[in-house]
């Protein structure tokens, strides 16, 4: 309707009387509410939508592949400038290739005549040697030994006897301990396809050998390490910090989960198809564990009371990250300032051989804490209920807002116990290497295939952390005696 037609309309009912002209103003007021309700939802959805356009690895809990291709954040540390040059620092160790005492072979290159007038050199001492080393890799192939037992017949009785092979010679023609040591190794170690794990052998070692072989050499190393896993998962339960995490896994084309909980010398996989309650119950390390749990917050955690819990920081400063750059709220970046400091205050108590903060400087720290978390309640208060069912949105800043009040002792656990880690990283190291062998190798076939791997990497991983040489403790493991770990 134009501006004419609006005049006449109020005209008209100006004419018929004060109770028309007020019937017409509630229709148009009842318009315009509604019409400012459906401008306040669309500009929460454009909000919304723009919010989740500018979410990346950077400043979410989202993973860098699936950042958009073109759009790659530049990464942003949080870690505060020391001061030094970078490089290596005085008093580094540095490592560079040098003269052995006692090389496996000597060469040695003397002059034969003499460059001034020609005469022979051959009969003359040496004055002195220059020495140069080249350290290199001789051609390997594969050594064949053929057993040959004999039959012989006693002069005395007739009776003829066989010799008796060695235990582990029980075929015509078999793979010796070193050749499936070597491609459990390239394959469960190195991350190797099947396929390519075959070719390297044929190559570097002049050993064809089928992937029906390299998986039969996995499945007798994975249960030679059945004793072993049961005693680093029982190592794991009895420790007094452990960091938990868990990633989808693609087992015969269908999402399951690994399953990770680690120490700084220990780590145990487990695959599940499923991620809550029910895997972590079956898996069986945070119904008994009794210590400090480390995770993200994901809510089957939450349910073992039996243990302390902390909170995963370097999640919290990704958020806080989304919150100041998308949503412009200031309390963000304040409050992110201040978990870096007091990590600072940690680093440095830990360095100096301290126990714990010192507890006025806790104190203060909490204060602090707690007033930034109240502006930022203040900017993204509770909605008002609805009557529906269920829980009403609160949007990115305000449940994060929530979830720091509320978790207030899992946040800080880093800051009250210096035993604790400010994040989880040591759980997202552990679970890298899973992704990585996708990215390479692609999915499990199989569950038995995903069971081998965590076995045999939870292991590999562990041996790794304990600088204990990797190739030679797989290769007691398939002579059956695999190392056992300590525990720390």
């Amino acid at each position: 309707m134009d501006t004419e037609g609006i005049r006449a309309k109020i005209l008209e009912a100006y004419r018929q009387g004060p109770e028309v002209v007020i019937e017409l103003m509630v229709k148009l007021v009842a318009q315009l509410e509604g019409l400012a309700e459906n401008v306040a939802a669309l500009e929460a959805e454009n909000a919304a939508l723009r919010a989740r356009l500018g979410a990346n690895s950077s400043n979410s809990n989202k993973p860098p592949s699936s950042d958009p291709p073109g759009i790659k954040p530049h990464p942003k540390s949080q870690r505060k400038s020391t001061g030094r040059k970078a490089g290596g620092q005085p008093g580094h160790i540095g490592h560079t290739l040098r003269l052995v005492a006692q090389p496996d072979e000597i060469q040695v290159h003397a002059p034969s005549h003499c460059k001034g007038c020609g005469q022979s050199l051959e009969q003359v001492a040496a004055l002195r040697r220059e020495r140069r080393q080249v350290v290199d890799l001789p051609r390997v192939k594969v050594r064949v030994v053929e057993h040959q037992a004999e039959t012989k017949c006693c002069p005395g009785c007739g009776v003829e006897t066989r010799g008796e092979f060695p235990e582990n010679v029980a075929a015509p023609a078999q793979y010796g301990p070193g050749i499936a040591t070597m491609a459990v190794y390239l394959n469960q170690e190195q991350l190797l396809p099947l396929e390519r794990t075959c070719e390297a052998m044929a190559e570097l070692f002049g050993c064809p050998i089928s992937e029906g072989s390299v998986e039969s050499a996995a499945g007798a190393c994975h249960e030679q390490l059945a004793e072993v896993e049961a005693a680093i998962k029982g190592q794991v339960e009895e420790s007094s910090v452990v960091h938990f995490d868990e990633t989808g896994l693609n087992v015969g084309g269908k999402t399951s989960w690994l399953h990770v909980a680690s120490t700084p010398d220990l780590t145990f996989y487990a695959a599940h198809q499923k991620r809550g309650r029910e895997a972590l119950d079956e898996i069986g390390v945070l119904p008994g564990f009794e210590g400090t749990a480390v995770h993200d917050g994901w809510t089957s955690y939450w349910q073992y009371g039996d243990c302390q819990h902390a909170l995963c920081n370097a999640h919290h400063l990704r958020e806080l990250t989304f919150v100041e750059e998308q949503l412009g709220q200031g309390w963000a970046q304040e409050l992110k300032a201040l978990l870096l400091e007091i990590k600072q205050a940690v680093d440095a108590a830990r360095d100096q051989g301290l126990a714990e903060l010192a507890a006025e400087t806790q104190w203060a720290f909490e204060a602090r804490y707690d007033v930034l978390l109240d502006v930022g309640l203040k900017m993204n208060p509770p909605p008002e209920p609805t009557g529906k069912r269920g829980r009403p949105p609160r949007g990115k800043a305000g449940s994060l807002v929530d979830r720091l009040r509320e978790h207030k002792g899992a946040t800080l656990a880093f800051m009250e116990d210096l035993a604790i880690p400010f994040d989880n990283n040591q759980a997202e190291r552990d679970i890298r290497m899973v992704k990585v062998k996708q990215k390479i190798s692609g999915c499990f076939r199989t569950t038995t295939g995903a069971d081998r791997f965590c076995r045999i990497r939870g292991y590999i991983s562990t041996l790794r952390k304990q600088g204990i040489p990797i190739l030679s403790a797989l290769g007691q493991a398939m002579a059956g005696s695999p190392l056992m770990p300590s525990h720390t």
